[in-house]
């Protein structure tokens, strides 16, 4: 007989941690869901695969991807062997993918994790080659450089080795893969060059299964997208290319809680270097969460230069109001002017959103002078997390 106790107990116990968290990050597991299946609606006859790496973009590898698994995906991507070694107890029948491929001292990740190295170089083909000559035949993959200038084989040395009828039997790639530059941007003639070459390379590996488009490759239409694509920030609901979140779901909501509201006066200044001067009476929200929880300090009201250099100013959220940062964020504390609050709306103790559907990741992240990318996998360890399960 299952005892269902202990599990309500322990239910019972993360809902008292998560209301009494001083910061806390909601995870909507079905929105990931659901901008996955968009993602492979917009990949038209290509399979959606799902990129996982850096803990599935700071919000918990377990979690998205065993979400993702039921949901259908049966194709990952990690950057190391050892994600790829935790992500396999989630996803037992998936095909885990580690794009930074096989070295000396990694091989038995692959063989005990049944792990696929994408192999990026005639060094590592040399050593997939030895590895398994002693331990029998594995699937590997293999990227080709056509632009990036980051991992991969050149295309002349992919070509060569395409033609090279004394390659190792055991090298038999189950996946030929390249990476777009400047796929965020739709006009970029890079996009195009690109394009031409890995065609080459797909028609010079006949018969393998092909992958060229992360995220925004997906929107650059079906001419870009091969066999397989590989979707990473659009799961997570940003931007990867302008305006595209707005097809996705809010994935990831980080709030955290008001310790006090004091009262300034006009002329007085705020938090460190006293570079935000009080241009009226004013109301301060002092909320627990700085920039060791990831909450930038670029992204600071003033003093900074990302504040001098970009002109859209980070803001949180609450009771039907966005709040201007005021000064430097700091260690663990953010002081929001929340003077245009009413009194009777806003108290200790509640909680301001600092991304989420009223603060859009990448608009914090525009103010921050980054993107989107940095600011999930920043996210600190101290948040409280909630996950909410697939419908």
């Amino acid at each position: 007989m299952t005892d269902y106790s202990n599990e309500l107990i322990d239910e019972e116990a993360e809902a008292e941690a998560f209301e009494s968290a001083a910061s806390r990050l909601t995870v909507d597991l079905g929105a990931i869901v659901e901008n996955w299946k968009t993602m492979q609606r917009l990949s038209g006859s290509a399979r959606a695969a799902a990129v996982l790496k850096a803990d599935a973009y700071g919000l918990g590898v377990e979690d998205v991807g065993e979400a993702l698994y039921e949901a259908g995906a049966r194709d990952f991507f990690v950057a190391l062997p050892e994600e790829g070694a935790n992500l396999r107890t989630f996803a037992p029948e998936a095909r885990i993918f580690v794009l930074s491929g096989m070295w000396p001292g990694s091989e038995q990740f692959f063989f005990d994790y049944d792990l696929v190295p994408v192999l990026i170089s005639r060094e590592q083909i040399a050593l997939f080659s030895a590895v398994t000559s002693e331990h029998g035949e594995h699937p590997c993959a293999l990227q080709v450089d056509t632009g990036f200038n980051r991992l991969g084989l050149s295309v002349e040395e992919a070509l060569e080795l395409a033609e090279d009828t004394a390659r190792p039997a055991t090298f038999s790639p189950v996946l030929i893969l390249s990476h777009l530059a400047c796929g965020d941007d739709a006009n970029a003639e890079m996009n195009r060059e690109q394009l031409e070459r890995f065609r080459l390379i797909a028609d010079a590996f006949e018969g393998i299964e092909t992958s060229l488009s992360a995220s925004a490759g997906i929107f650059l239409g079906s001419d870009y997208h091969f066999d397989l694509t590989r979707p990473g920030i659009a799961l997570y609901g940003g931007d990867s290319q302008p305006g595209t979140a707005k097809q996705l779901k809010t994935v990831a909501t980080a709030e955290a809680r008001i310790l006090q509201i004091r009262n300034a006066k006009a002329g007085e200044t705020v938090s460190y270097g006293a570079t935000w001067k009080l241009e009226r009476d004013s109301r301060l929200a002092i909320v627990a969460t700085g920039y060791a929880d990831g909450y930038m300090r670029a992204q600071s009201g003033s003093g900074t230069p990302v504040r001098d250099a970009v002109k859209i100013e980070g803001h949180g959220y609450i009771a039907g109001h966005r709040v201007p940062i005021a000064g430097r964020i700091t260690m663990d504390l953010t002081i929001f002017d929340v003077t245009d609050v009413p009194e009777s709306k806003i108290r200790p103790g509640d909680f301001i959103e600092l991304i989420g559907p009223h603060i859009p990741v990448d608009e914090a992240a525009e103010a921050a002078g980054t993107i989107g990318y940095e600011i999930l996998t920043s996210l600190g360890l101290r948040y409280q997390r909630r996950y909410i399960q697939p419908s």
